[in-house]
């Protein structure tokens, strides 16, 4: 197989959201896709990864051939491999590859993942904590797909309504959409139950937006109100760590979270909410500035009718002191 071939194959087998528009990670990103996606992908696919980020500079080097020598896998395997990191084909995971490799020459630190020890003392748990989720935040935000996010944010501002499914933490997350598109005049709801959840979705239709957050991506609860969303007509949007995981074949717009690695005292709900966090901020604020006129107003209003119970609180604390 030639790489023109293996190139014409990569890009027709980019599925519905490539056709789409979807942008290729930047080079930043590339490091940040290999974390969230190597748990997911095959041993010889993970090794493919794994060199490409641990040698940008000399994997850009090679051809689609070298690399799969290097690596012990095939041609194929390194072209899937590039695909699944989201890249249209090898051409394009070299052009990034060459672009991390310059970032790195020019003194970028390496990124390093640090573990919590039993014994470890409370300033070092803070500033571990502190670390990691600086570089999820970072991952996440590299490898946040703009094209996808722009999508999202003009059918939330244009929706009827929107529904946020999640289970467990990820329910916190939905709940903190809802609550902020609330409070710009916006109708959101984020059911915990999953009953409830899935009897919300049938009344879905087009114009509607549903949004499942899991990181996992197989969460049953969360994957089948959205497709029941899905099935009605309305937009429907995946936030999560898998972009190849069950819950994407139900998404209109996917949008990839990282995470920082699961360990005992570290559980993976604490990372992918951090996260999960950072994308529905940018949700949020992007619906709102696309909605400012009538936004803006909103949320004022919402301040001001808060604004006495914040001074009652201020006033009692000072009666308190006294």
């Amino acid at each position: 197989m030639t790489d023109e071939v293996k190139e014409t194959f990569a890009h027709a087998s980019g599925g519905r959201r490539a056709a789409g528009g979807s942008a290729p990670p930047a080079p930043a990103a590339l490091a940040a896709k290999v974390r969230t996606l190597a748990p997911s992908m095959t041993r010889s696919m993970q090794r493919v990864a794994e060199a490409v980020a641990g040698d940008p500079a000399g994997c850009a080097a090679l051809t689609v051939t070298g690399l799969a020598e290097l690596t012990g896998t095939s041609e194929a395997t390194v072209v899937r491999t590039a695909r699944l990191l989201g890249y249209p084909g090898y051409r394009d995971l070299r052009l990034a590859l060459a672009g991390l490799a310059a970032q790195q020459q020019s003194g970028r630190a390496p990124a390093i993942t640090t573990d919590i020890a039993v014994d470890d003392p409370i300033a070092d748990v803070v500033a571990k904590l502190a670390y990691d989720e600086q570089q999820t935040l970072a991952d996440t935000a590299a490898g946040l797909d703009t094209v996808q996010l722009g999508a999202a944010v003009a059918a939330l501002a244009a929706a009827r309504r929107t529904d946020v499914y999640g289970i467990g933490a990820s329910n916190l997350v939905a709940q903190d959409l809802t609550q902020k598109m609330l409070r710009i005049g916006l109708i959101a709801h984020a059911p915990g139950d999953p009953h409830l959840a899935v009897t919300n979705a049938v009344q879905l239709h087009a114009g509607d937006v549903a949004i499942a957050i899991t990181h996992s991506g197989s969460t049953g609860d969360v994957i089948e109100p959205l497709r029941v969303a899905f099935e009605r007509g309305a937009t429907t949007i995946a936030v999560t760590g898998r972009p190849d995981s069950p819950v994407t074949q139900y998404a209109d717009h996917v949008l990839t979270t990282s995470t920082a690695r699961e360990s005992e005292l570290r559980p993976a709900a604490m990372s992918s909410r951090t996260s999960q966090l950072l994308v529905v901020d940018c949700l949020f604020v992007g619906v709102a500035q696309r909605t400012y006129e009538a936004a803006a107003p909103a949320l004022a209003a919402s301040y001001e009718a808060l604004a006495h119970r914040h001074g009652a609180l201020r006033a009692g604390a000072g009666d308190r002191r006294a």
